[in-house]
């Protein structure tokens, strides 16, 4: 019987906000059921008065759920922490202490490191040292059977976490960070990496823990930076994710690399630096060796061991193609306007149409290198199934209905563009007749296919196609053999027939300005976070 996971909530700075983060995890477990811990990483007191603490400190209110925090950061909330071993602050509130591991009664294993780095010793209560952090290598990575750990807390980011990723925005990570922590990173292996202090919210796409076709696989790490409570650009201070604890997985399930898994970002020509010492920071490659990237979430590396080396070891699971130059929906390109991006799964992201046909004209898109639907793994299928299954729900609360289509011709990265339509305008059967009328117009035999069919039964991996789905699930097919209109699904919607905008019908003559993007996409969200599955992940 498989394990059933665990599932934790885990936050950034708190600073003293307690309401604010309490009153948000009720919402989230009413909404999505209870979680079993949360994690706050960062600066957990502020500088405010203690009136709010006082009321969780003697009773009167009380955390909804069992809360681990991590020590001070600064002298001035050091007062706090009495205990450097940790103890109860409050029902349901504990402080971890300094450093160590603490390994729940599932066998998950979380490792903890309080404070900022500081290289001189002694250090005062709110700092760490070399020296701590060796001893805590030492305590794990010594024994032959060491893996890696479950999950990893420290305040502030690791230094260089940005090498061979995506954007982390406007923190530099190559002067911003601790050396000390990409160290303790590197060796302790963990599976989750939740950090903070910077003010803003940043998912790093997962990194690889071994060289490819030089050493057996392991599992990948995910590095998430959490903003502070309660911020005014609402920027995400909150992450939910399920885990299995590791001593309880499986080998192959494990080790099984994501498709947009990077290189190691604290690793040199596979070298780790020393610890203490500032860890050199990875030869930059050209972008269009990376796979993604987005202010938000995820990229990956083409490895460069490879060819020239002999392994023994099996090969690793068949990864994406890598897009042949720059791609302007693959995460880590340059050229992706992070601005338009509205929502991020494991697989998949959601965002903004450039040009859109309505405001809430939305793009699903693979976070890994995918030409077409046909080409997905299974576990993109599905993410993608469950982003259509969402829109259908979202946009069907608002009085709308909506088209989902796809272009494989002349686009090297799949979109699937999801276009609302008001269900005042016209009823699903007239959206499905100017679709047949539009294509017997020009000459294009649109089909209709199986409800429950699959495109892969029809269409193989590199083949031309268009393909449609209403909100009832029937679908049109069309297999593209010579020349294909590359506007035809938006004339279609923007016909008079459906959505009566004609003038829209080219992307190009819909472009808004940058601030007016970033407007309608701070909206989106906005509307769109009371149906994020990806809260409940």
């Amino acid at each position: 019987m498989a394990q059933k996971p665990l599932r934790l909530l885990a936050c950034g700075d708190v600073d003293g906000k307690f309401d604010i983060l309490f009153n948000r995890v009720r919402a989230i477990q009413k909404k999505s059921g209870n979680f079993d811990l949360l994690l706050c990483v960062g600066n957990f007191f502020g500088s405010t008065p203690d009136a709010e603490w006082e009321e969780y400190k003697t009773g009167i209110k009380k955390a909804p759920i069992q809360t681990y925090v991590l020590g001070a950061n600064n002298q001035e909330t050091v007062k706090y922490f009495q205990d450097a071993d940790g103890c109860e602050l409050a029902e349901n509130i504990t402080y971890l202490g300094r450093k160590g591991i603490f390994t729940g009664s599932s066998g998950l294993q979380i490792v903890y490191l309080s404070g900022t780095e500081s290289l001189n010793e002694p250090v005062p209560g709110y700092n760490f040292s070399p020296k701590d952090v060796s001893s805590l290598r030492t305590m794990l990575c010594t024994t032959s059977q060491f893996k890696g750990v479950d999950i990893l807390l420290t305040s502030p980011w690791p230094k260089y976490v940005g090498n061979f990723g995506n954007s982390s925005g406007e923190v530099d990570t190559k002067k911003c960070g601790s050396a000390l922590v990409s160290s303790l990173a590197m060796g302790l292996k963990p599976r989750y990496h939740f950090a903070a202090l910077e003010k803003t919210y940043y998912e790093r796409l997962p990194y690889r823990n071994h060289v490819v076709l030089q050493e057996n696989a392991q599992h990948a790490t995910r590095f998430i930076a959490l903003a502070n409570v309660g911020n005014p650009e609402k920027k995400k201070y909150l992450y939910a994710f399920s885990i299995v604890p590791m001593k309880l997985m499986d080998a192959a399930e494990l080790v099984k690399q994501p498709p947009d898994v990077t290189e190691n970002p604290y690793r040199k020509s596979g070298q780790e630096a020393s610890i203490g010492k500032q860890i050199p920071a990875p030869v930059e490659e050209s972008a269009c060796q990376f796979f993604f990237d987005l202010n938000e979430k995820q990229g990956r590396k083409r490895s460069s061991t490879g060819r020239d080396s002999k392994s023994p070891h099996p090969k690793q699971p068949r990864k994406p193609p890598q897009p042949p130059g720059p791609c302007w929906f693959c995460l880590a390109s340059p050229e992706v306007e992070k601005h338009l991006v509205v929502n991020i799964g494991t697989h998949c992201y959601l965002a903004l149409a450039k040009g859109g046909l309505s405001d809430d004209h939305v793009l699903i898109l693979p976070i890994g290198h995918y030409q077409s639907v046909v080409e997905l793994s299974a576990e993109v299928v599905e993410e993608v199934e469950k982003y259509k299954a969402t829109l259908r729900r979202f946009f069907k609360s608002r009085g709308k209905r909506c088209v989902v289509f796809e272009r494989n011709y002349k686009s090297h990265h799949l979109q699937l563009q999801v276009i609302p339509v008001p269900v005042s305008c016209c009823a699903t059967d007239d959206i499905k007749d100017a679709f047949i009328t539009q294509a017997q117009e020009q000459q294009i035999e649109l089909l209709e296919i199986p409800e429950h069919s699959d495109i892969k039964q029809i269409a193989q991996p590199g083949a031309a196609y268009f393909y449609v789905e209403l909100d009832t699930g029937e679908k049109l097919f069309h297999r593209i053999k010579k020349n294909f209109p590359l506007q035809f699904g938006r004339e279609v919607l923007a016909s008079e027939a459906i959505l009566n905008i004609p003038g829209k019908s080219d992307w190009r003559q819909c472009q808004i300005s940058k601030e007016d993007e970033e407007t309608l996409a701070r909206r989106f969200q906005k509307d769109f976070e009371p149906y994020d599955f990806t809260l409940d992940d």
